[in-house]
């Protein structure tokens, strides 16, 4: 957690040569570290050109300088930017003398966490910060912009204060029930309560797939040797990323790589065929591929459509058909259109991995099958941990609605407990093992 009088140091920019590169010093010794490394304390948000040097005046870079002012920083706090050249060493000689005038090196996300400490964020905002790092497609860095402007926390932010408003008129008959006070009909609190659902359930709509763009998903391509698995993850990659080849059981290892389906970083997991062997490496591959399909939010189960019946004799292997979906492969050779299959029983497409028709209906087909359609507003961006307390406040709000007229107190209280999941989401509830949870997945220096 924070110390009040602590001034942290870090390189802010990844590691590696670039043409740039920044530390970044945040605390009360800012202004001090300043003057020790550049000679002036710029003017806040000015940036100034200056020569970087070390305790003993010897200069270590030129670059620029920027000084911003507490509490109108990123942290809230008194910030400095040293922007100088990119090298490792070069970094490494400014952030060891910051040090030496009295910083000490941050821990992961301290930076943002001292943001969130002082007010500068809420904690879904904070989060956002990180998610908007990480994003691997375009959609997720937008949902995840939207979250960090403060779209998601202020609906957060209503719905809680609609459902206070709501506590206010059960908590006072309770407190006041000798005296004449103003109180809902049953009427009125019940179509409140089915008004603050009803919201709550448009919140978990936005942020259900916000939280797949967050997190990604895991799919596994499986079924016999020779079905055109490889081929099949080289055509939805766009790229050759397994070795193709006529001979059976070529892949004997797991391979993976990530595809982006309609904004949906995809983790892909090509696997051995499925099927008895003496031999063991080839064994081991299989006992690796029934592993991944075990783990995967979605198995891909390839069927050779030049020997369907051989192929669906073996889908046992494959998992229940709510995380299944059944690709029959090489209907160029087997003359099926293709495009979705009536296939009783299970989701299907027929796709051509060789020429590449029908690879857009089966990414179509991906999408509906981890529940993302990419349709209509742009999701917001959502963790497991918002999941969750949205669907804690929405057991409570519905808990509520079932005392509607009976006993006043136990309604309150399930009001209360709503109020307080929804604000374990932005912070207005938190612990401080929760907070060492959230920021220790930071990068240093952010």
């Amino acid at each position: 957690m924070q110390q009040d009088q602590d001034t942290i140091a870090a390189i802010a920019t990844p590691p590696g040569v670039g043409a740039i590169g920044i530390v970044r010093v945040s605390g009360p010794r800012a202004r001090v570290i300043a003057r020790a490394i550049t000679g002036v304390l710029p003017q806040p948000k000015q940036a100034t050109h200056r020569v970087f040097r070390a305790a003993d005046g010897s200069p270590l870079d030129k670059g620029l300088v920027l000084f911003f002012e507490a509490p109108a920083s990123y942290t809230g706090e008194d910030v400095l930017e040293l922007q100088g050249h990119g090298g490792p060493r070069v970094l490494d000689g400014v952030l060891a003398c910051a040090l030496s005038h009295g910083a000490r090196p941050a821990q992961p996300g301290e930076f943002t966490e001292r943001a969130f400490l002082n007010g500068r964020l809420d904690l879904a905002q904070a989060e956002a910060v990180a998610d908007l790092i990480d994003s691997q497609t375009q959609a997720a860095a937008r949902a995840a912009v939207r979250s960090l402007m403060g779209d998601f926390s202020k609906e957060i932010t209503l719905l809680s204060k609609e459902i206070g408003d709501l506590r206010v008129f059960f908590e006072a008959d309770i407190d006041f029930s000798e005296e004449p006070v103003s109180v809902l009909d049953s009427n009125a609190a019940q179509a409140r309560l089915n008004h603050s659902n009803q919201r709550l359930s448009s919140l978990l709509d936005q942020a259900r797939p916000g939280s797949l763009l967050a997190h990604g998903a895991r799919a596994v391509l499986a079924g016999l040797p020779n079905a055109g698995k490889s081929s099949l993850m080289n055509a939805l990659a766009r790229e050759d990323r397994a070795i193709v080849s006529t001979t059976p059981g070529t892949t004997r290892d797991v391979v993976d790589t990530t595809i982006d389906v309609a904004g949906i970083a995809v983790q892909l997991t090509d696997t051995a065929g499925l099927r008895e062997s003496t031999d063991y490496v080839e064994e081991e591959g299989v006992r690796r591929a029934t592993q991944a399909i075990e783990q995967a939010d979605l198995v891909l189960f390839v069927i050779d459509d030049t020997e369907p019946q051989t192929s669906q004799n073996h889908a046992s292997m494959a998992p229940d058909a709510d995380r299944m979906l059944r690709v029959y492969n090489k209907c160029d050779l087997s003359g099926r259109a293709s495009g979705v299959v009536e296939d009783e029983g299970a989701r299907s497409v027929a796709v051509s991995a060789k020429t590449g028709v029908g690879i857009d209906v089966l990414e179509r087909a991906i999408q509906q099958m981890l529940g993302y359609t990419g349709m209509g507003d742009l999701p917001l961006m959502a963790r497991r941990r918002h999941i969750e307390a949205l669907l804690a406040a929405q057991t409570h709000l519905q808990a509520a609605e079932q005392q509607v007229g009976l006993a006043h107190e136990l309604l309150a209280e399930e009001l209360r407990l709503a109020q307080r999941a929804l604000g374990e989401i932005t912070g207005q509830v938190t612990t401080e093992d929760l907070l060492g949870q959230i920021f220790s997945k930071f990068c240093i220096g952010k």
